[in-house]
């Protein structure tokens, strides 16, 4: 691994950097009353040329991104300032030196890391979940300076005061309908050395206080960090928003008066007579490495899968009258979320009944997104004798691509560093799939500079993280609890690739036998991340049906498998 590329010190004013003359150099102090506070963490410091924007909220995949370079440090001491590490890695830019002469806007940030001393021994710095869903930049307790303009030059020295905090989130009120659930889990608290805490929104069914002994099916809505319940409004959309207001992702105007409409029509048939009476959770499950846990046991963030299946969900259906039972359960969601679903469903079969599985992560490493992790030696480029190829790692619905794989990492290099820190996605598929390294952090499944594969942290997550892979080997005996359950949707034109591993995934599907697998594999023609299901809407409408797309096919499976005093008609057991 390139040296200079990853290792970042802590070089403070007092001492002596060794410092290119030319190159520009940034000096940081805090100020006291938030210098206190800082002991481990990340310094990044951020290039801009839009006055219009801070600049910590500007760094993407694409061509238009910020620049940043990042370094660690550890036992800052208050009183001394930082010096960003002359051979800090940057992105898209990697080296200081290399930045063009010209007027920027510069902000400088500190990512804290909190110190855990987990179950296994090992002792780790990480940047811990502040209720925001691990999102670096809006992470609450974390501290940054205001933009400045200055005109870098080969011998520049910027000076910037970190005197700002993000403040902490004020957490969601309970309403008639959506309640708000955090409990202490005990399995990741005892895994982390410190309390760690489950939670979920979850939805109650119309007529729940007026039906004391109704129990209700338990639908889990899987997906990144929900900040309340989304797409459920019990008021009519805002008359003042603007119709101009244009969604670059789904090409559309209007946009977030089409999401509030969607939400209220949900309300409107959530509370009809006719409509199916049942409850929807949306699980809170961040981490210090990401929004999100992946809902499974891993070996770096601990028993998630346990946690949320066999404390969190009984605990929500205790406490809100869910049946209680593994055929009255049902998961759904798209891209992690689809991942999630399916990954719950065959890792605990018996407590799952259904996954519906839209635009999922991928599900069989042999194309992840597009790299064979089993047979290709380096994920970065397609080689050959005498020549090789950059892969792509997006693109759009006519295959137009706007970024590489190698860059795509390479930001989360230059964001997080080499310990998987960055929050993003990278990161945490390797903090989930990997076996922990010597050090305590996740083994890398390739060298992030080189994009060089490690075939042995490969096998590893083929026998634990494989979906299609553990589907196959274990067929024997998974395939009679999954006969039915397993329902995949993915565009074809995905933006990260992800129908790639759908195709391979449906061939072994379609071939199962004693039982064969009964469900269902579907492809959006042209459709991008994250198409789920249905042939008639458009994406961003699919995307805002998720909690109603997948009734008919539920309401099959538990005509054939809910026992005789479950109410078919509106989806109630009543136990005196």
């Amino acid at each position: 691994m390139k040296n200079i590329a990853l290792v970042g010190f802590l070089c403070l004013a007092a001492l002596s950097c060794t410092v290119k003359n030319n190159q520009p150099t940034f000096q940081i102090s805090i100020s006291d009353e938030l210098a206190e506070e800082v002991i481990d963490g990340r310094l990044l410091v951020i290039l801009s040329t839009n006055p219009d924007s801070e600049p910590r909220f500007g760094i993407s995949d694409n061509t238009g991104t910020n620049q940043v370079f990042g370094m660690d440090f550890d036992g800052f001491q208050s009183g001394n300032d930082l010096i960003l590490d002359p051979e800090s890695f940057g992105y898209p830019i990697e080296h200081i030196s290399d930045i063009p002469e010209g007027d920027y806007y510069v902000q400088a940030f500190i990512q804290k890391y909190e110190t855990f001393e987990r179950v296994d021994g090992h002792t780790v710095k990480l940047p811990m979940d502040q209720g925001e869903g691990r999102k670096w930049n809006r992470a609450p307790g974390n501290i940054y300076s205001t933009p400045k303009k200055v005109s870098l030059n080969s011998g520049t020295s910027t000076a910037l005061v970190i005197d700002q905090i993000i403040p902490r989130i004020e957490e969601p009120e309970d309403t008639e309908y959506i309640k708000h659930i955090k409990m202490k889990s005990d399995l990741l608290t005892e895994f982390w050395g410190r309390e760690m805490y489950l939670g979920a929104h979850v939805l109650l069914p119309e007529g729940f206080d007026e039906n004391p002994n109704a129990h209700y099916p338990l639908m889990i809505f899987h997906g990144h960090f929900p900040a309340d319940f989304g797409g459920f409004r019990t008021t009519p959309p805002d008359p003042d928003l603007p119709d101009d207001d244009y969604s670059a992702r789904f090409d559309i105007y209007g946009y977030q008066k089409i999401v509030q409409q969607e939400a209220y029509d949900f309300y409107k048939k959530w509370t009809s007579e006719d409509f199916k009476r049942f409850i929807i959770i949306q699980i809170q499950h961040q981490n210090p490495y990401y929004d999100d846990s992946y809902a499974v046991n891993s070996e770096n963030l601990g028993p998630y899968g346990d946690a949320i299946t066999y404390e969190l969900i009984p605990h929500i259906e205790e406490k809100f009258r869910g049946i209680g039972e593994g055929w009255s359960r049902f998961l759904y969601g798209g891209s992690t979320g689809g991942w999630e679903a399916l990954a719950a469903q065959v890792k605990y079969p018996d407590e799952y009944n259904g996954c519906f599985a839209a635009c999922p992560d991928p599900i069989d490493f042999r194309a992840y997104m597009l790299v064979n992790i089993y047979e290709d030696q380096n994920a970065y480029y397609i080689e050959g004798d005498f020549k090789k190829t950059l892969r792509p790692g997006h693109r759009d619905y006519l295959g137009n691509v706007d970024a590489s794989l190698k860059a795509m990492n390479h930001r989360e290099l230059a964001l997080g560093g080499d310990k998987s820190r960055s929050g993003d996605q990278m990161d945490i598929w390797q903090a989930v799939y990997s076996p922990v390294g010597e050090d305590g952090y996740p083994k890398p499944i390739w060298d992030r500079y080189t994009g060089e594969i490690d075939h042995e942290v490969a096998e590893y997550w083929q026998e634990n993280y494989d979906l299609r892979y553990i589907m196959e080997r274990d067929w024997d005996t998974l395939g009679p609890k999954l006969e039915g359950k397993v329902h995949i949707y993915c565009g074809d034109m995905d933006n990260y690739y992800l129908n790639n591993a759908v195709y391979l995934t449906e061939d072994f599907l379609e071939q199962t036998q004693n039982p064969y697998y009964g469900g269902t594999v579907a492809y959006g023609d042209r459709a991008e991340h994250c198409w789920n299901g249905d042939p008639n809407l458009p994406n961003y409408l699919t995307r805002l049906r998720y909690n109603t797309m997948y009734l008919e096919e539920i309401e099959d499976r538990l005509r054939d498998s809910a026992p005789a005093n479950f109410n078919q008609q509106n989806w109630t057991l009543i136990k005196n």
